[in-house]
């Protein structure tokens, strides 16, 4: 063998490129081929989002069509059985509403109403989530058990149930509360006022709500580095400066949502008030959703009813629209 055998290497041929217009598998100036995706393209997603969005569309988009044709219209009991003709009446009916000082009194106590049990909602379910990782298996066992078994519990069950706890003659809390040296409760009518009888509902309305949010949040929890953690303590920040500055962050697009959510139902309560003032709320203890109905079927105004049933759906578009403003914020932070 000579010695221009021994140091020529045999270089393997180069595979032809597949890509038009590249050399040697790239594209362009030495860029790789980017493969094609299979599929129908943008096209896609659609596909698969029609079924989803034709039953919204049946489900959803007659009975707003029907809300929103209502609301700007005369429509009572004589148009409901067929004797006489509904009336175009235009904004009457939103002039009409605006204009009535009990419809803000409602707004403002819904709002209320809502702030109250969202916040509520959200700090008691952060503090249980946060104690749920500080105990032991079967204790954290039993917990989701419990939590479980009251988030499934039917709303019906739950306003009976505290119609007990809180009843003026045979209600527990008054009972134990008057067990208390110094306090006299036998015989106290919690829903003698509104105020108190609305804490109540909201302690109901709470009570339904704290365990989506603890099981949430717990699942949450989970995905907070440790890592992090442990560096912030070795810095020198304490329980509170590791849960502001690690957990907080981590955990800020999971109570976005759920705080936008429990705000678009705890506006929109409505049998939990309907069954404990049973079927007939007083003024003060009236919501935009009780409101709505007793405008549309105790009055017969359905026009009347559909209008604030309109403007609050739009109150609630409004909610939407800071949720998704601030989701895209975390999306651009990302």
């Amino acid at each position: 063998m000579s010695a221009a055998d021994t140091t020529t290497a045999k270089v393997p041929p180069t595979r032809p490129s597949t890509v038009p217009g590249a050399g040697g598998g790239t594209g362009g100036a030495g860029r790789p081929a980017v493969p094609r995706r299979p599929g129908g393209g943008a096209a896609l997603p659609w596909t698969l989002l029609a079924p989803c969005l034709l039953v919204l569309l049946l489900v959803l988009g007659y009975p707003l069509a029907r809300l929103v044709a209502l609301s700007f219209q005369k429509f009572g009991q004589s148009q409901l059985w067929g004797f006489q003709e509904p009336e175009s009446v235009g904004f009457a009916n939103f002039t009409k509403i605006l204009g009535d000082g009990e419809f803000w009194a409602v707004v403002v106590r819904t709002v209320v109403f809502a702030g109250g049990a969202v916040i509520l909602t959200m700090v008691l379910g952060m503090l249980v989530a946060l104690l749920l990782q500080r105990v032991s298996g079967w204790v954290k066992t039993l917990v989701n058990i419990a939590l479980v078994a009251s988030w499934g519990m039917p709303i019906i069950v739950a306003t009976a149930i505290f119609k007990w706890l809180f009843d003026t003659d045979y209600g527990v809390l008054n009972w134990l509360l008057s067990r208390l040296p110094g306090v006299d409760m036998i015989g106290h009518n919690w829903f003698a006022s509104g105020p108190q009888g609305l804490a109540v509902i909201m302690l109901l309305v709470v009570w339904g709500a704290v365990p989506f949010v603890v099981i949430t949040l717990s699942a949450g929890l989970t995905q907070v580095p440790k890592e992090l953690e442990e560096a912030a303590r070795l810095d020198g920040a304490g329980s509170w400066g590791v849960f502001r500055y690690v957990t907080l962050p981590v955990l800020k697009p999971i109570i976005v949502m759920l705080t936008t959510l429990s705000v678009i139902w705890d506006m929109g309560v409505f049998p939990q008030v309907f069954v404990m003032r049973n079927g007939h709320p007083e003024a003060e203890f009236q919501l935009l959703t009780t409101y709505s109905y007793d405008k549309a079927f105790v009055v017969n105004d359905y026009g009347g009813g559909s209008a604030i049933a309109l403007v609050t759906v739009v109150l609630l578009l409004g909610v939407v629209a800071v949720y998704m403003r601030q989701m895209l914020k975390i999306g651009e932070v990302e």
